[in-house]
């Protein structure tokens, strides 16, 4: 995976992982990556404007040990080419809890069942302004 690549920032259970940036103007597709490392991915945040057969969809996945697994789709799509987001992520070892920029939030399964992440790719159409964690 190339795009941007942070590790060893500890991401743990019940704190707040604040990512904001904006979409380029012609944006295509973004992900958002929070895991172990680039082989085990417990989510893949990846807002699809126009990619990979898509159109206005948010996928949500995750990738273990080279496979990805089952995707979830949402019909809720509150970004626009050339916009600013701010994307809110919290999660325990059951479920990650991720609000988008209109509000809405979207639940997806922690597959990888893990309490603290230290890897975070962030690739395609965006530039990241903000990356916190409380």
């Amino acid at each position: 995976m190339s795009g941007v690549v942070v590790m060893n920032m500890s991401f743990k259970a019940g704190q707040t992982l604040k990512v904001s940036g904006v979409a380029k103007p012609e944006a295509a597709d973004f992900a958002i990556n929070i895991g172990r490392g680039e082989d085990n991915l417990a989510l893949h945040l990846n807002p699809r404007f126009d990619a990979h057969g898509d159109q206005h969809t948010v996928v949500c996945n995750s990738y273990e040990g080279g496979s990805w697994c089952e995707e979830q789709r949402v019909d809720i799509f509150p970004f626009q080419q050339g916009g600013h987001f701010e994307i809110l992520v919290t999660f325990n070892n059951q479920e990650f809890q991720v609000s988008l920029p209109d509000g809405c939030a979207i639940k997806f399964p922690n597959r990888l069942g893990d309490e603290k992440y230290n890897y975070f790719n962030f690739i395609g159409d965006i530039k990241i302004q903000t990356l916190e964690i409380k």
